[in-house]
């Protein structure tokens, strides 16, 4: 293996377990916000897997780069939609009220 092969690898175990670390730390009344950090990231790398589907090198690109996009967009939605369901579970019912018991 290269020597550049070993360095990234080392970089993505270790991302990885500063990650896990950082996210499990997290309360839960700060994951809303958090999530929506994330799909902004996500809404990013959306952007650079089309510039990478749209370059037209060849023909292997162009279908990494398809790839990329499809996997991102669901990232994005998926992420918008969890929010938007966590975001429903603070808002009060707004049903009607349950008669007392007589």
């Amino acid at each position: 293996m290269s020597e550049d092969l070993v360095f990234g690898l080392y970089i993505f175990s270790l991302a990885g377990f500063v990650g896990y670390q950082v996210i499990s730390r997290v309360p839960p009344l700060l994951h809303t916000p958090l999530m929506s950090a994330t799909n902004a990231i996500s809404a990013i790398s959306l952007v650079g897997s089309l510039v990478a589907a749209g370059a037209n090198y060849n023909i292997v690109s162009t279908v990494l780069g398809f790839t990329a996009v499809v996997c991102a967009t669901s990232n994005v939605v998926g992420g918008f939609v969890i929010t938007d369901r966590m975001l429903k579970m603070f808002k009060g019912r707004t049903g009607p009220a349950k008669k007392p018991p007589e």
